[in-house]
């Protein structure tokens, strides 16, 4: 009888990709989950005795190991010295069925599969065939499982998404296309991991880490900045942009990865794009993540828990220390922690914004959001760094020209508000600030809070202990309540164009006369808080009888700050008030002015593989013309590559439409963004959500 030999293989990709929900790639690669079978189909030149035997090994990594768990030897139907198997499901005539078994805590990446086969008493050895294996929330032994079938289908398959910005008080939004099915870009995530600085220093170690998701996930956190490692995204937070592409100008991950795989470190991010291109990575590699936007978000420099700012006489913000970013924007994914204890499994944080390094390296993450409710400030990792952030006590100074100071301001509950991130199916927006810590003001967030001043002096955290009474005093200087009152408010519309005018109401809250030195301050911000372009600088004297209430208007013409705002169109307007009895009082507002709106409309049905055309209705809302215009349309799914397109000069009150063509080429829910630009109305956005009819077959829905 002749040996036993393999005439043909198939590795039944529609098949094995659509029960591994990884049919959604725009790949022809084999693309299957941990811990979850997959079938092979050989073809053999004859049936299979029962006295011959076929030998399989899945290799991944330069250097595959057996004793690191990077080559997995496995015998049909047999014995294994590893947690992979093979069986046979069938035959048909001289076709054997296999079902390869992976281990729930297999490395992810590439493998490649071949087979031995010993028959007549000679071995014979063929290549199979290559897969790439990712994590597997689907699986219950996998870490990174998650029961719940919708938030799978948010957290894993959703690859549009909604990414929070504003002020606390005024919460605004973008959309961000994650695209991590998009051609290409899996590879690409992977290839994070092989330029990562363990894997230069070790490519077998790190290979063999792979199946740890926190390890993976931190080494993604530190890949998608540049700071150390050549990663993805290079930070930058003032001045020009030109060199490079301004991060509000960003709309999606998938052109970022690209240009990082073929160029390097890419210009410019800031939160919110490092945390998208995150997201990618992550959603793709299998591990389910969510985008999350914590407000009044504190940076504790000097790392006490205790946030001080400063102002100057005048209103000013002196830029430099601690800082409350107007908001922060991170990661949260949900795995178990093998290194931690079941008690902090769940929802982890990653941060890849370049703030603080980590072990040496800017990273951050992953955090134990359970960890950071309950002032576990000594457990892995920057547990410390998120708590500050979320619920850190804020003192607010008066720095005099002598270099006096005088505490104006102490709050133990400013930090860290309206902590929010997409809602699951739907467009909503969910608050989480209760997973990040108790109800402000309740006696159990004191006592976490106290605690965790207490382990700081334990463990190595990178934070230094400060007592408890200086936590509450901030030094043992109390804020002198003066004896007025005030707000600062907004009226009218906040639009781009328009005059900002605003209220400052004052109240004398004694029984005599008071006469109070007032200055204002009004500046441009980043979102970070810092101070660009000052726009207003007024001072003025009022008097106030027992108990009178006095309003000053406050106005801000447009052609006053039109040359002076930063592509976030943030201000920060600060009002000293002093009275002649040594009180003193700072009031603060931020607000953001809204861009003109973007109109988008699909003038037909939208089918895969017919082109349709869209409107992109826009008006100029300025009384001047603007130039320099360009129009950017992208959405996973609908627009191969990111659509660019100069339109024409718009003149003042201009009504304008652009059409433009797209041909879908995945069905289901789809996310369009456009974007408009010009000289002076920057990253104008809109969007609309597409439903694209197709063949079934090309999109699942969750069980």
């Amino acid at each position: 009888m002749a040996a036993l030999k393999v005439t043909s293989i198939s590795l039944n990709h529609g098949s094995n990709k659509k029960s591994h929900y990884t049919n959604y790639f725009r790949s022809n690669e084999l693309i299957v989950r941990r811990g979850q079978s997959f079938l092979i189909s050989l073809t053999c030149n004859r049936a299979m005795q029962s006295k011959e035997r076929i030998v399989f090994t899945a290799a991944t990594g330069p250097k595959p190991s057996e004793q690191a768990n990077t080559k997995l030897v496995f015998t049909l139907d047999g014995s294994s010295n590893s947690s992979w198997s093979a069986a046979l499901q069938s035959t048909n005539g001289s076709t054997l069925n296999v079902l390869i078994s992976s281990s729930a805590r297999a490395a992810i990446g590439h493998y490649k599969l071949t087979a031995q086969i010993v028959s007549n008493g000679a071995n014979y050895a063929i290549t199979v065939g290559n897969f790439t294996l990712l994590f597997n929330p689907w699986c219950s032994g996998d870490d990174v499982y998650l029961a719940n079938g919708a938030e799978r289908s948010e957290y894993v398959l959703n690859d549009t998404g909604i990414i929070y910005q504003g002020t606390a008080k005024s919460i605004g939004s973008r959309r961000w296309d994650y695209g991590q099915f998009e051609s290409g870009i899996l590879n690409i995530c992977l290839a994070l991991l092989d330029r990562n600085i363990y894997y230069r220093r070790d490519p077998g170690s790190d290979v063999a880490r792979r199946n740890d998701v926190v390890y993976v996930s931190r080494v993604l956190s530190a890949m998608v900045n540049s700071n150390n490692d050549n990663g993805v995204l290079l930070g930058k937070w003032k001045g020009n942009f030109s060199d490079g592409v301004a991060p509000s100008n960003w709309n999606g991950s998938v052109t970022i990865l690209k240009r990082w795989y073929n160029s390097g470190p890419v210009k410019y991010g800031q939160c919110w794009v490092f945390a998208g291109v995150l997201c990618t990575a992550l959603r793709a590699l299998g591990i389910p993540t969510r985008t999350v936007t914590n407000f009044e978000s504190a940076h504790d420099t000097n790392r006490n828990l205790s946030i001080d700012q400063y102002v100057d006489t005048r209103g000013r913000t002196i830029d430099g220390g601690d800082s409350v970013w107007n908001f922060h924007v991170w990661n949260e994914c949900w795995f178990i922690r093998r290194d931690l204890g079941a008690y902090f499994n769940g929802w982890q944080v990653l941060d890849a914004t370049p703030q603080e390094p980590s072990g040496g390296v800017f990273c951050l993450g992953p955090t134990s959001v359970v960890a950071v409710r309950e002032g576990y400030l000594d457990r892995r990792y920057d547990v410390a760094f998120v708590f500050a952030e979320v619920n850190g006590d804020r003192t607010k100074w008066i720095r005099y020209n002598n270099g006096s100071r005088k505490k104006v301001y102490y709050s133990k509950s400013s930090i860290g508000q309206r902590t929010s991130t997409k809602a699951v199916g739907s467009q909503g927006r969910v608050e989480i600030t209760n997973s990040y810590k108790y109800p402000e003001g309740s006696p159990k967030e004191r006592e976490i809070y106290y605690n965790a001043l207490k382990r700081l002096s334990g463990g190595n955290t990178g934070f230094k202990p400060m007592s408890s009474s200086s936590a509450d005093g901030c030094a043992s200087e109390t804020v002198r309540k003066p004896e007025i009152s005030g707000t600062l408010d907004t009226t009218g519309d906040l639009e781009v164009g328009k005059d900002i005018t605003m209220t400052l109401s004052l109240k004398n809250e004694a029984s005599i006369n008071a006469v109070l030195e007032i200055n204002t301050n009004a500046s441009s911000i980043m979102y970070t808080g810092a101070s660009e372009n000052e726009i207003l600088n007024e001072s003025r004297s009022i008097s106030l009888e027992p108990n009178e209430e006095k309003a000053i208007p406050i106005r801000i013409p447009y052609s006053q700050y039109e040359k002076s705002m930063t592509d976030g169109n943030m201000i920060k307007v600060s009002t000293v008030c002093e009275d002649n009895k040594e009180g003193r009082l700072l009031i603060e507002r931020s607000f953001v002015l809204n861009n003109p709106p973007i109109i988008i409309e699909l003038k037909g049905e939208a089918k895969v593989g017919k082109p349709v055309t869209v409107d992109v209705i826009f008006a100029n809302p300025l009384n001047e013309e603007v130039s320099d215009c360009e129009l950017v349309v992208e959405g996973s799914g609908l627009v191969e590559d990111q659509l660019i397109t100069k339109v024409p000069s718009l003149k003042p009150k201009q009504n304008s439409k652009f059409q433009v063509e797209i041909t879908p080429y995945r069905s289901g829910t789809k996310q369009l963004v456009v974007d408009f630009s010009s000289d002076k109305i920057k990253n104008a956005k809109g969007y609309l959500i597409i439903d694209v009819e197709g063949d079934e077959s090309e999109e699942q829905q969750e069980p």
